[in-house]
């Protein structure tokens, strides 16, 4: 492949394709913490572009290394997804109907939180390694790093969408958040078995 229009016009599509779920996300963290800091937005929208750009060239790594490995491990990806987003999504949910009046205080994403985030919406994206099997390692680190601009300014309008919202849903942020997650996690699981 050359250095040329299709190879960034295609790392761009790449990266708003694989941004979708982290998104998503973003956009329940928004709705479940409407008060988060600008800082900690950078850093959330920051870990979800890191995943989504590192997750590819792991991919890429292991074609070119592990391949028949790999092969093996991705039939798991959809499953470690699911129950990552399920298990975050159940107890945002579990935490949003517990606190019925909006008498709880709202639990704030933690750093481990959003690590945990990170992997989940990111990890079917090691499969993207396939399709930039032919790209050179510098190539492959090039569209790795637009896949994570592309998710980090995604991600941040999710997260600006969701404290929108959030400040207007206020003590039902919580559940919509967490089934939010959990519709992703099953999305995730579902269309990969078609």
């Amino acid at each position: 492949m050359d250095w040329n229009f299709v190879f960034f016009f295609n790392s761009i599509l790449l990266g708003i394709g694989l941004a979708m779920d982290a998104f998503s996300v973003s956009l329940a963290n928004g709705l479940n913490e409407p008060g988060m800091r600008p800082r900690k937005m950078t850093l959330a929208a920051g870990i979800f572009g890191i995943f989504q750009g590192l997750m590819p060239l792991i991919g890429w790594i292991c074609i070119h290394t592990l391949v028949q490995y790999f092969h093996a491990l991705e039939a798991l990806i959809p499953w470690i997804a699911m129950v990552l987003l399920c298990h975050i999504g159940g107890k945002m949910l579990y935490e949003g109907i517990k606190c019925k009046d909006g008498a709880c205080e709202i639990k704030r994403v933690t750093l481990a939180g959003l690590i945990v985030q990170g992997i989940a919406t990111s990890i079917d994206a090691l499969s993207v390694g396939f399709t930039i099997a032919e790209h050179s390692l510098i190539m492959a680190l090039v569209a790795a790093g637009i896949i994570a601009a592309v998710t980090f300014v995604i991600c941040m309008a999710g997260l600006y969408i969701g404290k929108k919202a959030g400040t207007k849903l206020a003590g039902k942020a919580g559940i919509l958040g967490g089934a939010i997650l959990i519709i992703i996690g099953l999305e995730i699981f579902i269309t990969s078995w078609f």
